[in-house]
């Protein structure tokens, strides 16, 4: 038996159900507005009637007689005189919109409930806030919570969503440690699970208290509406940055506030570097920059310390120069990266000195991406073989003048393996995943200025751009397309943003191998990168009803 087609309102998809929905929502909250007033008084006359109903039928059987006629006399002596039945008509209007009118009462202030919790609070904080010298203190114990507290909100739960503190001026809100204990209390007072943002006035003696809502991690990998030298490393709370971008989160469309993060030769932070723990979302934050920087005409080179294959959906591909997963390759990977560094500078140099602009290909960015480099040094060096890190002092040093950047991925377990000329040339930080607060302060140069909780998504940290402010980061969804756990909506999307795969060049007798280092004899016309990147098959389309 053949099978029906649906109708078409069902098969053209839910895009005219939404439309449809929404006019119907907007003409009912329109018509609402219009009628309030005849609502008002319809409520009010059955009420009226209502109440009409219950005394006639309270009133005794032997007196309902009297009582009708004496309403017929009333409302014959209304009827006689001038204007009584329009003065009748609008004196029974007035009683119903009287009747009808909107009872629910208003809240004017805490319950009781709320008000012992902003008590607590408050003798929390009398040891913080009172000296025993002050002869009138604002915080003292039983006093009142009142003068303190000037503004506060709560939730469904009855937990402090919002409050406003005033502090007396001898507290030392200039000391990072004295905020800080006033910020754990606080943290540990108004419930944990939550994050929240402290803002400290200074001059005025005030701290404002507030929750910050939970940023969204349904936002995949998708081409941003950047410039060239613009990477989106993710996005952040709305206020932070003067700046949205329009984004698609679950298929519908969002302005969102990104945390932008510019390189080139007028860059202050050429390079970048992201520490956090496993499985925080370090290597998500590497593959979306690879993206970005393939999707603007850059070179990408690859060294993958952990050898998870995790970057392999990117070998093989138009402008991946190389993905390597040993300590040969990355030391041959990392020496062509020096050279290739030095001989930008000199066809540069050689340009301006001709007064000609620099060539093209000195031009186009070159990314070096390394993902848990320390583990390719501790191979190294066990196997008595030289650093690889050590060839990074040039790129880094010339980066911004070669159009060369440097992307460093690693664990807070390793950060002492890492070179000085790393975190002297990486201004950029990222750190993602659960840290203590003195870890992002010692990788971001401040602590942030909200409270980090215990269990945090992949991708979700903090970022802070030079000597900037420290903003909250929620890293764009950028799993492997191989990985069959991740969501395949997100898998799809990055499948979308892969390049084409480029043919295998033939062999040469002096083409360069992981194991030897490129030595340029003279400058080429396009820089070619190292082979011995892994052969992979085509990435698989991922369907969209996958398990």
């Amino acid at each position: 038996m053949a099978r029906r087609p649906l109708p078409r309102i069902l098969s053209s998809g839910t895009v005219s159900l939404n439309r449809g929905r929404d006019l119907a929502r907007t003409a009912a909250d329109s018509a609402t507005d219009v009628l309030h007033p005849l609502l008002t008084i319809g409520r009010g006359l059955r009420i009226l009637a209502s109440a009409g109903r219950r005394k006639w039928c309270d009133t005794p059987k032997d007196k309902r007689g009297p009582a009708l006629f004496l309403g017929a006399a009333c409302a014959l002596v209304v009827a006689l005189v001038p204007y009584g039945p329009l003065t009748a008509l609008v004196t029974l209007m007035a009683a119903a919109a009287w009747q009808g009118r909107d009872r629910t009462p208003v809240k004017t202030g805490p319950s009781d409930a709320e008000t012992e919790r902003l008590g607590s609070l408050y003798e929390a904080l009398v040891p913080y806030f009172s000296i025993p010298e002050d002869p009138s203190p604002l915080f003292a114990h039983g006093g009142d919570w009142d003068k303190a507290f000037s503004g506060y909100e709560f939730d469904e739960a009855g937990r402090v969503t919002r409050l406003h503190i005033r502090y007396p001026a001898y507290f030392t809100d200039g000391e990072a440690a004295s905020r800080a204990r006033i910020e754990a209390l606080l943290h540990a007072k108004s419930g944990r699970g939550r994050e929240y943002l402290f803002d400290w006035d200074e001059e005025g003696n005030q701290l404002d208290l507030s929750v910050l809502a939970a940023l969204p991690t349904g936002i995949a990998a998708q081409p941003f509406v950047t410039s060239p030298g613009e990477t989106v490393l993710g996005f952040t709370d709305p206020g932070s940055v003067q700046r949205t971008l329009p984004v698609l989160e679950g298929g519908e469309p969002r302005d969102m506030p990104p945390v932008i993060w510019r390189t080139g030769s007028r860059s202050t932070e050429p390079h970048l570097l992201a520490v956090g723990q496993p499985g925080s979302g370090t290597s998500t934050l590497l593959r979306s920059i690879a993206l970005q920087a393939l999707r603007h005409g850059g070179d990408v080179l690859i060294v993958e310390g952990g050898g998870s294959g995790e970057y392999s959906c990117l070998s093989g591909r138009a402008g991946v120069l190389a993905v390597e997963c040993g300590p040969a390759g990355a030391l041959a990977t990392l020496e062509w990266a020096a050279r290739e560094t030095e001989r930008r500078l000199i066809a540069a140099h050689r340009a301006r000195e001709a007064g000609r602009p620099a060539p093209e290909d000195t031009r186009r960015p070159l990314w070096i991406l390394l993902d848990r480099p320390s583990v390719l040094a501790h191979l190294a060096t066990a196997e008595g073989g030289p650093d690889p890190l050590a060839q990074l002092q040039v790129p880094l040093r010339h980066g911004r003048a070669a159009h060369t950047t440097v992307v460093v991925a690693e664990q807070f377990d390793h950060l002492e393996l890492l070179h000085d000329s790393v975190w002297q040339h990486t201004r950029a930080r990222v750190v993602l995943g659960s840290a203590a607060i003195q870890q992002i302060a010692d990788v971001l140069g401040l602590p942030p200025h909200t409270t980090p909780t215990a269990q945090l998504p992949p991708g979700r940290g903090y970022a802070r751009l030079g000597t900037g402010p420290v903003h909250r980061l929620q890293v764009p969804a950028t799993p492997d397309p191989y990985d069959d756990a991740a969501h395949p909506a997100h898998r799809q999307a990055v499948v979308e943003l892969l390049p084409e795969r480029q043919p295998a060049p033939a062999p040469a007798p002096d083409r360069v191998t992981p194991a030897k280092p490129l030595h340029i004899v003279q400058p080429p016309a396009q820089a070619q990168g190292p082979s011995g990147a892994h052969d992979a098959s085509d990435v698989p389309e991922v369907p969209a009803d996958a398990p």
